[in-house]
């Protein structure tokens, strides 16, 4: 059902002003929202990310491209974009693709700030005397 509304939404040409681009953007985010069913069910996702995560990654791929005003590369973006999502929905990408792109660089992110001490923790007495060691 998702790649049938891929193949409906077509991006035109050039967009006239910049509000008609923003409306486009939001319709694509639109889109790509309602395409993460799928794209879990697809790519087996479910143990590894939520839906409301994938919609957070969804939402920062398109806030990095936030700070340009021109339409005409807002729509190149968008074009761009559309064919992302139509090569991940029609499964031209495999799962190791869709982690690392996506999924495990926004996850490292979040965890890095959760286990900042964890390392030391587990650490026997015997381990951190032979990594502080100069034997290798």
């Amino acid at each position: 059902m998702a790649s049938m509304m891929l193949r409906n939404f077509r991006v035109p040409p050039n967009s006239v002003s910049l509000e008609e681009a923003r409306n486009r953007t939001f319709e694509f985010f639109k889109m790509a929202c309602r395409s993460i069913p799928t794209i879990m069910d697809i790519y087996n996702l479910d143990d590894v990310a939520t839906h409301s995560q994938l919609r957070s990654i969804i939402a920062s791929e398109i806030r990095k491209n936030s700070q340009f005003t021109d339409p005409k590369v807002i729509d190149m973006l968008l074009f761009k974009g559309i064919e992302e999502l139509r090569n991940v929905i029609e499964h031209s990408k495999q799962r190791h693709h869709i982690l690392g792109q996506y999924v495990l660089p926004v996850l490292d992110r979040e965890n890095l700030v959760q286990d900042a001490g964890a390392k030391d923790r587990g650490m026997s007495d015997f381990l951190k005397n032979f990594y502080s060691s100069n034997y290798f």
